[in-house]
């Protein structure tokens, strides 16, 4: 902890809050502290003279590079080819970060990712691999029941614990320590909590981040194929879904889904509609930026700042990827892998002392797949092809083949019910307008636009809340 040295002095950076309100993190290399920067991913920090002033960042991997050459140099095989080869690489990649000395378990939500590392896990291991779930009362959100029946058929010894908002209050006021600075990203607290059950039992856990990502798991990137068709009438596809609010959506598409297939059903489809019609008019260069942003103009909440650049919105940092999909896949990688996803999960297993190991981001893996064509990730509307023919040799595909969920909480309805006294007491805008850092008026807006139901409005006000709360437990200097 910097706060521990006396020399330190942390002063706040009002230009990084912008990009922390935009995406719910603080992207590398930026820090919410004026003068401190993250060490960039891949990279090793040589520091020399008697100050330490000489201090050179030297990458040792780079993505872009990986990007680069593995489209250049495509996969020539046949399916089934690239299928035995990525299993190939995935067992080796599962067995290394098996060896420890210490008990060794894995987290398992059901979902493609966990279950192929869990798959490749017992298929080595001469006993029962430990696995461990969180599941919600919420049936919306509760996917122990998946990963019971996976772990059923993979015979693992299968822990699971079921959470209400009781045990998210609980969890909340230790957020700010643990990660340091605002971090925003809800799972946080079911994966604090699934690595504290995990942490009862064994001292390292296999994880199944990163293949979303590699192999185009977010539903996100079949946008970067819509896109270029929608682009013949983006102003009249733009209206037809504009001239009904999210929450309109949301009714007639749970209407809807009682007929459809489970594969089919899908939560907030409002929202990601209304985001859908945001992005259809503008640049290609500026979809991804779109999609991802949470406060589209965070430098108008946050007083007296101005927006930096980051990867995102400088091109020149772009590998050469003429395919859209497989840009945002790259932007993923470099930007929301490291920086929300791998933080969160470091911060939250090294918060109980346990160790997480992700075996899907071995580099290995890495190179394969941005080898690999895209077609072998997204095909027929489905991301992670590939992955899923690899994890039908260890799993019935009745078991896994469901929509994509996300390690989600049911926050917009706890901000509503059981969280609102303390939601509200972090927003009050006298509260705002007194510590001078936010612009209160577009905050209440939304805060009486989601208390109403109207809009779920849960992703922004959670980045606001949680730099509330990180600011009442960090002392900083405006």
């Amino acid at each position: 902890m910097l706060y521990g040295h006396t020399c330190f002095k942390p002063e706040f950076d009002r230009d990084a809050h912008t990009l922390y309100l935009r995406h719910n993190y603080v992207p590398s290399p930026y820090t919410i502290y004026r003068g401190v920067s993250k060490l960039k991913p891949g990279c090793v920090l040589t520091v020399g003279g008697s100050d330490g002033s000489n201090a050179v960042q030297l990458p040792y991997w780079s993505a872009r590079t990986t990007v680069e050459e593995g489209l250049r140099e495509p996969f020539r095989g046949t399916a089934a080819q690239a299928c035995d080869q990525l299993e190939e690489l995935l067992r080796d990649a599962v067995s290394m970060r098996m060896e420890a000395d210490v008990p060794l378990g894995a987290f398992l939500s059901g979902g493609i990712d966990s279950s192929t590392v869990v798959a490749l896990m017992q298929a080595q291991a001469d006993r029962p691999v430990r696995t461990f779930t969180i599941g919600f009362h919420e049936d919306a959100f509760d996917e122990a029941a998946n990963a019971r029946a996976v772990a059923r058929h993979l015979d693992t010894d299968h822990t699971e614990l079921y959470l209400t908002h009781s045990d998210a209050m609980g969890v909340i006021p230790s957020l700010p320590t643990i990660y340091d600075e605002p971090f925003a990203d809800a799972s946080q607290i079911p994966t604090f909590l699934v690595s504290r059950l995990a942490r009862q039992s064994v001292t390292v856990s296999l994880s199944g981040d990163g293949g979303d990502e590699l192999f185009a798991g977010y539903p996100r990137y079949q946008l970067g194929r819509f896109w270029r068709v929608a682009q013949i009438a983006p102003g009249v596809l733009g209206r037809a879904i504009s001239w009904r609010s999210p929450g309109e959506w949301d009714r007639t598409w749970t209407r809807v889904g009682r007929v459809l297939p489970r594969s089919l059903r899908r939560r907030r489809v409002g929202e990601h509609l209304h985001k859908l019609a945001t992005v259809l008019g503008g640049d290609s260069d500026s979809v991804h930026l779109d999609v991802v942003s949470l406060w589209a103009d965070p430098h108008e909440i946050v007083l007296g700042a101005i927006e930096p650049t980051t990867v995102l919105t400088n091109p020149q940092a772009w590998p050469a990827v003429d395919e859209l999909t497989e840009r945002m896949m790259y932007l993923d990688t470099v930007t929301y892998l490291p920086d929300d996803i791998l933080t969160k999960v470091d911060r939250a297993s090294m918060a109980v002392s346990l160790e997480a190991r992700v075996p899907l981001l071995d580099h290995r893996v890495v190179e394969l797949a941005w080898r690999l064509p895209l077609e072998m990730k997204l095909r027929r509307g489905h991301g992670k092809w590939i992955l899923r023919q690899l994890l039908e040799r260890y799993v019935p595909r009745s078991l896994f083949e469901r929509p994509k969920m996300g390690f989600g909480i049911p926050l917009h309805d706890w901000l509503r019910g059981p969280l609102k006294g303390w939601a509200e007491e972090l927003l009050d805008e006298h509260r705002l307008r007194a510590e001078g850092f936010l612009e209160p008026g577009p905050i209440a807006a939304k805060w009486r636009e989601h208390l109403s139901g109207r809009r779920n409005w849960q992703d922004q006000l959670w980045g606001v809340l949680m730099f509330e709360a990180w600011l009442e437990r960090q002392p900083v200097y405006a």
